[in-house]
């Protein structure tokens, strides 16, 4: 994901990743630009696109249906945050947990 809270995609994206978990996919959530402020605290309180769910309550419930989250490092960086300023079970690793992923046949979607 690309889209942070100021865009309607974040929800769209959160809500089809949702449906991936739903119909038995493993399903990664890896966050760059702007995405990471889904998962930084605060932030995620404060998105919420009609009709779609509260972003919140998106995360939350794909984290808690084993939905993983990954923020791109350079993006976390260069906003100045830290681990602690995300939500519990946001990991910050790079590219190469996604390239993992790919090179074992997953697929992708880009939002």
């Amino acid at each position: 994901m690309t889209r942070g809270a100021d865009h309607e995609l974040s929800s769209v994206a959160s809500t089809i990743a949702c449906g991936g978990i739903t119909s038995g996919l493993r399903v990664t959530a890896f966050l760059t630009s702007s995405a990471v402020d889904l998962v930084r605290k605060r932030s995620v309180d404060l998105t919420q696109v009609a009709p779609l769910d509260p972003l919140k309550a998106l995360m939350e419930d794909f984290m808690r249906r084993g939905g993983s989250v990954v923020a791109c490092p350079p993006c976390v960086k260069s906003r100045g945050y830290t681990q602690e300023d995300f939500i519990e079970g946001v990991t910050i690793a790079g590219a190469s947990v996604v390239h993992e992923k790919l090179k074992a046949g997953a697929a992708s979607l880009s939002f």
